[in-house]
């Protein structure tokens, strides 16, 4: 038995037991863990393509694998949590949005694989963990401190539909790894860093979920303002 091939295989297991049990627990009415094991399996993500190069066992097995779990954990988990926090408010179109969100975490998923040999130095479209986040720490965020959603009329179904048509979008976000990516322009820093600064300070009474939460929306409005940057400067 090749334990070293093991590790990978339990943190990528790991990635879908937490999507798993996100669900289970927002079907049970505790949202609070239901966004806390979306969190768990980010991690358990990042883990599984760290300890397969460290052991040099990563295989095209092991990519569908993750794909798969991704697609549980950070496309179906969210969408479920979303619809019984805020979503199924909306009726009708809240179910439309909460499955356009996974469907454009299924599509993001697919087009990575098709294009990991293709696209280097950025990645097509917000990652699909990215996005699971925003809706999963939003949803800790507000229910942390007690604000209703439904205070903002139709922004939250909005928001949502756009971070999904994100992850479908040919939006470049950089991946942080090494050359072939993108400029970095300075307006997008500035902006990100009100941005994050602003967020904090509007959830400084929960200030742990309130920094996830300004991790990943910051992360999500930079590769817009950055790609339209790289459009203005090519045009």
């Amino acid at each position: 038995m090749n334990y070293r091939r093991i590790i990978p295989d339990i943190c990528t297991s790991m990635n879908l037991v937490f999507g798993m049990c996100s669900i289970i627990s927002t079907f049970s009415g505790d949202l609070i863990w239901g966004s806390l094991f979306i969190l768990f399996a980010l991690v358990a993500d990042g883990l599984d393509g760290r300890t397969a190069r460290f052991f040099g066992v990563a295989s095209e097995l092991g990519k569908e694998m993750d794909s798969l779990c991704d697609l549980g954990s950070f496309g179906v988990a969210p969408a479920v949590l979303a619809w019984a926090f805020c979503l199924h408010n909306y009726g009708f179109a809240g179910m439309l949005v909460a499955i356009f969100f996974a469907i454009c975490g299924m599509w993001r998923l697919a087009r990575f694989n098709v294009n990991a040999s293709v696209v280097h130095g950025y990645f097509m479209g917000l990652a699909i963990p990215a996005g699971g986040n925003i809706v999963a720490m939003t949803t800790l965020l507000f229910t942390t401190l007690g604000v209703n959603p439904m205070t903002f009329g139709i922004a939250y179904p909005i928001i949502m539909a756009v971070v999904a048509y994100l992850m479908a979008s040919h939006v470049h976000y950089p991946d942080f790894k090494g050359k072939g990516g993108d400029p970095l322009y300075l307006l997008p820093k500035i902006l990100a860093v009100v941005m994050f600064v602003g967020i904090l300070w509007l959830g400084k009474d929960a200030l742990l979920p309130a920094l996830a939460v300004a991790v990943f929306s910051t992360y999500a409005v930079f590769g817009i303002i950055n790609s339209l940057c790289i459009l203005v400067k090519r045009g």
